[in-house]
């Protein structure tokens, strides 16, 4: 019997400390374990994003996610990989902190080094009250993602390497071509681009942009998400565990 218990302990070990290993709180997974394919380019661990600077809480460019959003991405990545396109995913879990580098940034009138790409036609002092920046985000609660469609296999642009800090920013509204080209497929504006052109709805973008909205649209809904009325790029997974529960552990580096 001693030598049986032992056995089971000696198979029980290793899971164990892979799960407290992870430093992730029970429930979360890093997504690239659940599907090394989905592309993540995760925006507010770098340069290029509307702070122009990495943000606070984004000590890596990990994707991070409850284990039943990352489980219901990777069913969107196969759908996808069946008509020869791929999933690219922003941002996923973000930390209380972060959020509160996003409102600390918005009140500090001066910071405008990313106007021209970011909020072209918008005046920061209206962020709040058009609901762009809040002091909660549904992103906290690790069931939200920030995704577009790209080709596949997926161009070198899709990864984030085609961004290199200073250089000149063109306007996130620009034309498909003209505007930053991270890899994605035409959606009408850059991801985080601030103006009412990103509205998921906006009858003001091309007929190929609206389609491809749609197709984000249909697919995510159609494994659990909901979207955002303002955001084309951002869902929330409909029955996320977390509901209420606004989490602030750091986006680490996880063990390969």
């Amino acid at each position: 019997m001693r030598k049986y218990l032992l056995l089971c302990l000696l198979v029980l070990l290793p899971a164990s400390l892979s799960q407290a290993g992870s430093g992730l709180p029970q429930g979360f997974v890093a997504l690239r374990d659940v599907d090394p394919s989905i592309i993540q380019d995760i925006r507010y661990h770098g340069f290029h994003n509307f702070l122009g600077r990495p943000v606070a809480g984004y000590d890596a460019p990990e994707c991070i996610l409850t284990t039943q959003a990352a489980t219901a991405l990777q069913a969107v990545q196969r759908e996808l990989a069946a008509k020869g396109l791929g999933l690219k995913v922003y941002d996923g879990y973000r930390p209380q902190r972060a959020v509160d580098d996003f409102v600390a940034w918005s009140e500090q009138p001066a910071a405008q080094a990313t106007k021209a790409e970011f909020y072209p036609n918008v005046d920061k002092k209206d962020f709040f009250d058009l609901g762009y920046v809040a002091k909660k985000s549904g992103h906290s609660r690790g069931s939200t993602v920030d995704v577009t469609i790209i080709p596949l296999p997926a161009p070198a642009a899709a990864t984030g390497g085609a961004y290199a800090p200073g250089q000149p920013l063109t306007a996130c509204t620009g034309v498909y071509g003209k505007r930053f080209d991270d890899g994605s497929i035409d959606m009408g504006t850059g991801f985080d681009c601030m103006d009412v052109l990103s509205h998921p709805g906006s009858d003001a973008v091309s007929s190929q942009a609206k389609a491809n909205r749609m197709l984000l649209r249909q697919v995510m809904e159609k494994h659990g998400f909901k979207p955002y009325e303002y955001e084309w790029w951002h869902f929330t997974l409909k029955n996320e565990p977390f509901p209420d529960t606004f989490f602030d552990f750091p986006v680490a580096a996880q063990g390969k």
